[in-house]
């Protein structure tokens, strides 16, 4: 599976930007996609993800203000950012889970874009 992100950019305080996931490869095997934020020095938090049947998950700190969508048909995830804030400031990596099942066991294996900076000015 390959993630191509696109959409990052500079925006100011209360603005707004989307960010769109296109994946390709063996994407029926795709599971569950989202987006993921690193911002420097700090680690990789989960921001929001989407099943393929639709069930969504926020992060709190992204919750009234961001919406993920998923379309299966053209194989891509985007997440809507509103009211930004500084702190939203980051690289925003997309995200895909694989699940591999075999006769011994079952596990998932996690698929990254190379990432998109979002910069948010005060």
């Amino acid at each position: 599976v390959q993630l191509v992100e696109s959409g990052g950019g500079l925006v100011r305080a209360g603005g707004s930007l989307t960010l769109c996931c296109q994946a390709s490869g063996r994407t029926t095997d795709i599971t569950t996609m989202g987006w993921y934020r690193q911002a420097p020095g700090k680690q990789r938090d989960k921001v929001a993800s989407i099943g393929s049947s639709g069930g969504t998950n926020y992060a709190d700190f992204v919750k009234g203000r961001f919406t993920i969508s998923r379309d299966n048909a053209e194989n891509t995830v985007c997440l809507q950012m509103n009211s930004l804030k500084p702190e939203d400031t980051a690289v925003y990596y997309c995200n895909a889970v694989v699940t591999v099942v075999t006769i011994e066991r079952k596990f998932d294996i996690d698929y990254w874009g190379q990432g998109t900076q979002v910069t948010v000015s005060s």
